[in-house]
């Protein structure tokens, strides 16, 4: 039996093997561990995943771009169908071939099939919904069995990050785990330590578990809608006294999951009509612009490309210039988190609740183990920081940890 530990992420994607030395991640894409979580189909009828699917489609090549699969997990989109090409796919199926390529690729480095999987799950992937939440792992799991693996477990992501963060430690400590993910932040407290580490059993060192469905692609979408949505029609007023344009085309221009319905071509139609009766029809010929050049990933990439910048640096500029000569837009990282404070602020919650539900003071936390690319945006962070107090901060693996720890969960269940 071959076993792995996948993390297929809402953002990116990893796949984890034990070797003689310990649990190494694949090379899923080139010289990268990490592969975008992302498939692309081309009127041919070809397809590619990761980072080749993001330039196929940057580069014109006729076709359609699907990003953070793993959002459509826990909603109703799931149980719908998409136009690909001249025909019409379920969510799942789409799903499957991006997981299937993944496994594939894993397997030219195993030398063999890869069997068995501990799959890494969110802690909610819905929000107070524990039928919805069953319903997502099912859906996860029979993927799973129809592209080939026959033995199929699942763990908490935070609790395999934690696996990962308990191989660097010499003692005993209790650990507060914040993984903030593209689509979700999830949260456990856990003991560790070198002699628990090699425990079958680990349910009683497993203090708390928490999540919420708010991740990077959230930050997006807000970020999106307050700066770059407005200069397409977006809070603009129609002709007719007390109404605006419809604020639904821009949700799902600004949702990586929901960007493809815009592409039917109804919604054209619409848009024509509500463009007569608007009172700035100059900027929704620019939304007409967006869908019939269909470049809706490519401004929630531009969107997504400036929160990264704006992790490291005071302020980015988009540049806007092949929608209108000199278009351009400015953002300053207080403005992020002034439009993303909420978002935040509900993270941070959710770690007073944690602290609640495993009877621990801030004080009785020894670390902080941070992963996930959000954890990179500096009022997030501090707002992390803020809730737990004075325990020690360390920086995990950003997009490798929750692999790595799932491998070794892999290792233990099925063995080497």
């Amino acid at each position: 039996m071959v076993a792995c530990g996948l993390d297929f992420g809402t953002s990116n994607t990893t796949l984890g093997l034990n070797h003689p030395g310990g649990p190494r991640l694949c090379r899923l894409e080139g010289t990268h561990e990490t592969v975008p979580s992302a498939i692309f189909f081309g009127a041919d009828g070809s397809s590619c995943i990761g980072r080749a699917a993001i330039s196929a489609y940057i580069e014109g090549t006729e076709g359609r771009l699907m990003r953070a699969l793993k959002s459509v997990l826990g909603s109703a989109l799931l149980e719908e169908t998409t136009r690909i090409g001249r025909d019409r796919a379920p969510f799942r199926e789409v799903i499957a071939r991006f997981i299937a390529a993944v496994k594939a690729r894993a397997e030219e480095q195993a030398d063999g099939e890869i069997t068995a999987v501990v799959h890494g799950r969110p802690v909610h992937f819905v929000d107070g919904d524990a039928e919805g939440d069953r319903a997502a792992e099912n859906a996860l799991r029979e993927i799973a069995h129809g592209i080939g693996f026959r033995d199929i477990l699942f763990q908490y992501e935070p609790i395999a990050a934690a696996l990962d963060y308990e191989q660097q430690i010499a003692g005993e400590e209790i650990a507060l785990i914040a993984d903030i993910g593209g689509g979700t932040s999830d949260f456990s407290i856990v003991r560790i330590s070198p002699e628990r580490r090699n425990l079958a059993d680990r349910s009683s060192d497993i203090l708390a578990n928490d999540g919420v469905r708010i991740g990077g692609t959230d930050f997006d979408r807000l970020l999106s809608l307050a700066t770059l949505m407005p200069l397409l029609g977006y809070g603009t007023p129609m002709k007719r006294a007390g109404l605006d344009v419809p604020s639904s085309y821009f949700h799902d221009l600004a949702s990586w999951h929901s960007i493809n319905r815009l592409y039917e071509p109804k919604v054209l139609r619409e848009i024509r009509e509500v463009r007569r009766e608007a009172q700035a029809p100059e900027r929704l010929e620019r939304l007409m612009q967006v869908i019939e050049e269909r470049r809706g990933h490519a401004l929630a990439g531009v969107v997504e490309a400036a929160k990264i910048d704006l992790a490291a640096g005071p302020q980015t500029r988009i540049p806007l210039e092949w929608m209108e000569p000199g278009l351009a837009l400015g953002i300053t990282q207080p403005e992020l988190a002034s439009i993303t404070a909420l978002l935040a602020d509900r993270i941070a919650a959710r770690i007073d609740m944690l602290l609640k539900d495993a009877g621990l003071r801030r004080s009785d936390v020894d670390a902080l183990f941070l992963t996930g690319g959000s954890t990179r945006l500096a009022h997030v962070r501090e707002a992390i920081v803020q809730a737990v107090g004075e325990g020690r901060v360390v920086e995990g693996d950003t997009f490798g940890s929750v692999g790595v720890g799932l491998t070794i969960e892999a290792k233990r269940h099925f063995g080497p």
